[in-house]
């Protein structure tokens, strides 16, 4: 069971805005931004709901996610391989092998979440083709 930003590992959200509901300020205002960005970036037919207990959207299979935690918020690209395509764009975050974390008062950049959604669209588009 994941924990959000409150700590409480009672039965999870049964989906994203119960999710939201549950996370204090700052993060859920940063979160709420971060959910505008990611579906204003992502193709009108993504859709959205929770996975691993998180918000996130898909789009010919995971797109991203993002999420809450005690001490920052992360987006989760559900790719190693696109964090490691933007050295330079991610610089400034503690990032790890399929995470970007952030201060949970200050969502990403709207212009690096747009790049993000859009590498991980293409990635999933090739997918799919092969």
């Amino acid at each position: 069971m994941r924990k959000t930003s409150t700590g409480d590992a009672g039965p999870g959200p049964n989906d994203v805005d119960e999710y939201l509901a549950r996370v204090p300020e700052p993060a859920h205002s940063t979160l709420q931004k971060m959910r505008a960005m990611i579906r204003a970036a992502a193709p009108p037919e993504a859709t959205e709901g929770l996975s691993y207990g998180m918000p996130a959207f898909r789009y010919k299979g995971a797109l991203v996610g993002y999420a809450a935690f005690k001490a920052h918020c992360s987006l989760f690209p559900m790719s190693a391989s696109v964090v490691d395509s933007m050295p330079e764009d991610v610089k400034g975050y503690r990032t790890s092998k399929g995470t970007i974390q952030f201060s949970m008062d200050k969502p990403l950049p709207a212009a690096l979440v747009k790049k993000i959604v859009k590498a991980r669209v293409a990635q999933n588009e090739a997918k799919k083709t092969r």
